[in-house]
């Protein structure tokens, strides 16, 4: 029975090792037919996304623009913080979530000078072009800094799940007297 969960464990993370190579080598933005549990993922940030706009626009409009984008990464970090205060080996797949959120987030911002990007309706302000008014030069690097924060939280969440599924097999065998 440990043999076949750890080979279930073995199989989701090595489809996450999967995404996170595809991710770094083969995202683009509304151009790329992403697998689809990117694909799901990138359609739950969009309302996660979406609803951060509504909670922070409490807080004036500076936080209004930032929190659709926040409040998508957000989610799901807490999300990997409870379960990895809860049951450290499971907290590779929220923290997965994190790291695509992230990635998923960044061409967004890289956007801002250029404003291309298709937004979910037409005459809708453009976050990133607001929040970085005057200092539009930065959306590249600040872009290309989440993207790659991006990737490497799916990396650390791919290696962060072999490493406790590793380890819980083999307390699993060590309880069992194998």
């Amino acid at each position: 029975m440990k043999a076949t969960l750890l080979a279930v464990k073995g199989l989701v993370l090595l489809y996450l090792a999967y995404l996170t190579i595809w991710i770094a080598t083969s995202y683009a933005p509304q151009t790329s037919s992403p697998p689809l549990l990117l694909w799901f993922l990138d359609l739950i940030n969009l309302y996660i996304h979406e609803a951060g706009h509504l909670f922070f626009s409490l807080f004036g409009q500076y936080l209004h623009a930032l929190g659709g984008s926040l409040f998508q990464v957000l989610l799901p970090l807490a999300l990997a913080v409870v379960t990895f205060r809860q049951t450290r080996q499971h907290a590779a797949y929220p923290l997965f979530w994190v790291g695509e959120s992230m990635v998923n987030v960044s061409p967004y911002i890289q956007d801002a000078p250029a404003m291309k990007l298709k937004l979910i309706a037409s005459g809708l302000r453009h976050d990133w072009n607001y929040l970085l008014h005057g200092h539009l030069d930065w959306a590249e690097p600040l872009g290309g800094c989440v993207f790659l924060l991006g990737v490497l939280l799916c990396a650390t969440a791919v290696g962060g799940g072999i490493y406790f599924a590793v380890r819980s097999y083999r307390e699993a065998g060590a309880l069992s007297g194998e």
